[in-house]
């Protein structure tokens, strides 16, 4: 698939098949992250791969301990993804904003990556209100969990979500 497709087909997906990814796959989109650009070349990113018991447990602490809605909804896509890949970066680290520039990079290249090989992708951030719960799940140390993403087989095409229009997010001066 040409990039700009890749781009323009890449969705949110909510509901998965129940297909496996292959270990070889998961690795491609990992290596994908891997070549994202990084702030002073810091590649500050781990990534943490959790399937089956485990990724179920995650979805089960989180409808647990949800104060929101869609943390009930996230975690229903949880337990029906292949995998969901966690992603860790240094604690206590003065370039939260390079550092955190530099994980959104590398975390597209992997929702980029995953549309071009027919896979979906939810990139998540209600991890966050049961961040300490996964970091003690996984036995976690001297790193944070910023963010998950679920990735399998899509189970729905869904359609694309409104964008602001060009003219209402680009400005000229010369």
């Amino acid at each position: 698939m040409e990039l700009i497709d890749v781009i323009k087909n890449r969705r949110s997906i909510r509901e998965f098949k129940e297909n496996e990814v292959s270990k070889d796959l998961i690795e491609d989109l990992i290596n994908c992250a891997r070549l994202a650009p990084s702030a002073k070349n810091r590649q500050p990113w781990k990534f943490v791969i959790v399937q089956n018991d485990i990724k179920n447990e995650i979805a089960n602490i989180m409808l647990e301990n949800t104060t929101n809605n869609t943390s009930k909804y996230t975690a229903k896509t949880i337990k029906e993804a292949s995998i969901l890949i966690l992603v860790l970066k240094n604690k206590n680290d003065n370039w939260i904003i390079g550092d955190t520039l530099s994980i959104g990079a590398a975390i597209e290249h992997i929702c980029l990556r995953a549309t071009d090989l027919g896979l979906g992708s939810l990139w998540i951030r209600d991890t966050v209100y049961i961040q300490k719960e996964i970091e003690n799940l996984i036995r976690i140390k001297n790193m944070e969990m910023i963010c998950a993403v679920a990735i399998g087989y899509p189970n729905e095409s869904p359609n694309s979500r409104p964008r602001k229009k060009l003219d209402e997010i680009l400005e000229w001066y010369k």
